[in-house]
C-alpha cells in the first residue's frame, strides 16, 4: 500500500514522484541516522532569506493595513515554536484570527475564528511571511520539519498527548524546522502527528539542495492557487492513476 508520493510532478511540470511502500518507510525511519545538511543550506537559507525580505517589504505594507482595517486588532501573532534540538523560539506571523481567540486548539477548516482577511492569508500561506525574519536569523529554513507550536492541541487526535511522546519527535528536531517541506506540500492538513512526523523523517533522510528548490517551487505554485487551507489534495499530479498499485 502506498503511504505517499515523492520526487514530485506538479500541474506545472515541474517535478515527477514515485511510490514509497509502506514497509520501506518504515526501514527509511527506524534505521540509525547522521543529520547532516549539505554544505550550502544555510547559505542557500540566508541569500533567499535577505532577497525575500526586500523583495516583499510593499506586501508587509498591504497586508498589515488590512489587518487593521478589518477590526483595528494587532497585526502580528506571536507564539513559542519548537527548534532545532527541542530549542524553543519565537514566530511571528500576520495574525488570522480574531483578537480573543483562543490559539492553543489546532486551527480546522472553516474556522470560525479566522477574520476575513484571515481566511485569505492563510489560504495563500502570506500569514507566514514573517517567518522569513527566523530564516534570516538562521532560526528556521526555507525547507524542512514544519514548526510546531508546543504542544498544541490536536483536533484529530484523542487526549492531549505531549509532542515529545509521539514517534519521530527526536529525529525531526534534529534539524532546523521548515517554512515547507514534504509533510507540508503532501501530507493532509489535519492528519496526525506521527504520520507527518514519518513524512519530515523521510526528508531528513534525503535532503538536497535540488529537492528543497523543487519543494520550495510546489509551495509556491500551491499559494497562487490558494490551496494551503485545503483538505484536499493540494497539488494533483500526472500519471496518479497509472502510479498506483
Amino acid at each position: 500500500m502506498s503511504v505517499f508520493r515523492t520526487l514530485f510532478h506538479s500541474e506545472a511540470g515541474a517535478i515527477a514522484y514515485h511510490d514509497v511502500a509502506d514497509h520501506g518507510l518504515r526501514a527509511i525511519v527506524s534505521r540509525p541516522y547522521r543529520v547532516r545538511e549539505y554544505a550550502c543550506k544555510r547559505l542557500i537559507d540566508f541569500v533567499l532569506a535577505s532577497v525575500a525580505l526586500v523583495v516583499s517589504a510593499p506586501a508587509w505594507i498591504v497586508i498589515a493595513a488590512a489587518i487593521r482595517l478589518e477590526d483595528g486588532g494587532p497585526v502580528f501573532f506571536r507564539q513559542s515554536r519548537w527548534g532545532r534540538e527541542r530549542r524553543p523560539f519565537e514566530v511571528y506571523k500576520f495574525r488570522s484570527m480574531s483578537v480573543n481567540a483562543d490559539a492553543r486548539i489546532q486551527a480546522g477548516e472553516n474556522d470560525s475564528r479566522f477574520t476575513r482577511v484571515g481566511r485569505f492569508l492563510r489560504a495563500t500561506s502570506l500569514d507566514e511571511l514573517p517567518q522569513v525574519v527566523n530564516i534570516w536569523r538562521g532560526e528556521m529554513s526555507w525547507v524542512g520539519p514544519r514548526a510546531l507550536p508546543i504542544n498544541e492541541r490536536q483536533r484529530n487526535e484523542p487526549g492531549e498527548l505531549p509532542d515529545s511522546a509521539v514517534r519521530g519527535f527526536d529525529k525531526r528536531c534534529s534539524v532546523r524546522p521548515g517554512l515547507t517541506g514534504i509533510a507540508q506540500v503532501f501530507g493532509p492538513r489535519d492528519f496526525p502527528r506521527h504520520q507527518k512526523f514519518r513524512y519530515d523523517g523521510f526528508y531528513i533522510e534525503r535532503q538536497s539542495a535540488w529537492l528543497d528548490l523543487r519543494l520550495i517551487a510546489m509551495s509556491v505554485w500551491i499559494s497562487l492557487r490558494l490551496r494551503w487551507e485545503t483538505r484536499e489534495a493540494k497539488v494533483n499530479a500526472r500519471g496518479r492513476r497509472r502510479a498506483r498499485p
